[in-house]
């Protein structure tokens, strides 16, 4: 090999070129209008937090004092309905006993938690983990077809869900952004200092160390949220010093998709995949979750079925929303890229991010929608100025990377664990059941929301692959 070979070609010399010559000659632009700050979508870059609050969600007070303690002693009382269908008599007993106190509560006004946000986000929580263990603890064979959720929970969820504009159904916020609270209250709100899985279904160690890792990721996709914020606050896109400065954003972008990554890869050692699918996983089951799954009806409403009622899912995470939008990542197929989508990919729920958008808070949401809108979109400006498109592909190839991994994660929790046998603590009765109605399913896998995992996430990753700028 010569040395001239190791030089650039004279096309990219002259592009190159051009471009430092279009930048020293244009004209600074005046800073863009003023932006939004982050804090706007009751997202916390300052404190550090993200999507997660800045300090744990406060115990309900007066009257809804009741829904705290029906939440404080379900664990001890409700276990999963279908491990109860040859269950001594009294643990039956017990369960129906707190399911018929909850029939029995006052239908309470929501107008007292509409002051303070915080209190409307732990109501909407505490409500939700009441609906889920309320339907989930009934056992087996005792359902016929459906499940009526009583106006008790029902008439506040719906309100409080209004005002968060979330679902009114447990949710990734619920569960992870919501879940935490301080090992010493006395001390700042540090990753050291959050204790997570504040609330448990199962109480296991697979149920809170998926919380605790999920929302490790969460904190660690916090430099996400700084870097998009300082993206959308350069005075302009097309002079010397605000290129280098996107060049070092993505840069740093790739490193904390690596850094994510890394947290995902972690939980795989910290999750056991048999108790997680077996113990946890059940209780986030949403309505109709599966061919034999009962469907829910709310009562005092019209029509259940309109609502969104899936259940958590990772898919709800919104920062893993923020990147792809920020990325320009084409999970609708709507833009014509290279290479062409598969039949398979064709044949994915292309509508699965949107639809996954209303299960989070309305501030997180609207902050999804101000990224989308960027009149300055990084994608294109990478594929407008050649020296940062390098740096931009690294990002979106780290993005791949993830998805990668997400999908040996979802086959190991729950594709394989769907071929398993439950662990001995498991009643022979649900081992049979459960066995039974995978068996019946004779189809994928699917994720809590009823989707076609393999086929979804394949699609999500080729997607991101799409998003890779040519360089020549």
């Amino acid at each position: 090999m010569y040395l001239i070979d190791l030089l650039p070609s004279p096309i990219h010399l002259v592009s190159d070129a051009l471009w430092l010559l279009r930048s020293f000659q244009a004209t600074r632009r005046a800073s863009p209008e003023v932006q939004p700050s982050p804090s706007d979508f009751d997202v916390n870059i300052r404190t550090n937090t993200g999507f997660l609050p800045a300090s744990p969600l406060p115990n309900l007070q007066g009257p809804y004092d009741i829904w705290e303690t029906a939440l404080a002693e379900a664990p001890g009382v409700l276990k999963l309905g279908e491990t109860l269908i040859s269950a001594p008599a009294e643990e039956r007993t017990a369960g129906e006993a707190w399911r018929q106190r909850i029939r029995s509560m006052p239908i309470l006004p929501t107008n007292m938690l509409m002051e303070d946000p915080m209190v409307l986000r732990r109501a909407h929580q505490v409500l939700a983990f009441l609906v889920h263990f309320y339907v989930h603890s009934i056992p087996s064979d005792s359902t016929t077809g459906h499940i009526l959720v009583p106006r008790s929970l029902v008439a506040p969820f719906m309100a409080v869900s209004a005002a968060l504009e979330i679902a009114p159904v447990l949710t990734y916020a619920d569960t992870v952004l919501w879940n935490w609270e301080l090992i010493d209250p006395k001390l700042p709100v540090t990753f050291e200092n959050m204790r997570f899985g504040r609330h448990l279904f199962s109480g296991s160690d697979a149920e809170r160390n998926f919380y605790y890792g999920s929302a490790r990721t969460e904190l660690v996709a916090v430099e996400v949220l700084h870097i998009i914020h300082e993206y959308h606050n350069l005075p302009n896109v097309t002079d010397f010093q605000s290129v280098c400065k996107i060049k070092k954003l993505l840069e740093r972008l790739a490193v904390s998709i690596e850094d994510i990554n890394s947290s995902i890869q972690a939980m795989k050692e910290e999750v056991d995949p048999l108790m997680f699918y077996w113990e946890a996983r059940p209780w986030w089951n949403g309505s109709g979750s599966g061919p034999d799954a009962p469907s829910w009806i709310y009562e005092g409403i019209g029509d259940t079925s309109k609502l969104d009622l899936s259940g958590p899912s990772a898919g709800q995470s919104t920062a893993m929303h923020a990147i792809d939008l920020f990325l320009d990542i084409d999970h609708k197929l709507q833009q014509r890229r290279y290479p062409a989508p598969s039949q398979e990919n064709k044949r994915a729920d292309h509508g699965f991010m949107d639809r996954m958008r209303r299960y989070m808070p309305g501030g997180h949401r609207k902050y999804l929608e101000w990224i989308a809108k960027s009149p300055r979109p990084v994608r294109s400006v990478a594929q407008d100025t050649p020296v940062i498109r390098e740096h931009y592909n690294a990002a979106v190839s780290a993005l791949r990377k993830l998805r990668d991994l997400h999908i040996r994660v979802a086959c190991l929790y729950v594709v394989s664990m769907s071929h398993t046998r439950p662990p001995p603590t498991c009643p022979v009765s649900a081992v049979l059941r459960r066995m039974e109605r995978e068996a019946a399913r004779q189809g994928p896998a699917t994720g809590t929301g009823g989707n076609e995992l393999s086929v979804l996430l394949k699609a999500g990753r080729d997607a991101t692959t799409r998003a890779v700028l040519k360089t020549n």
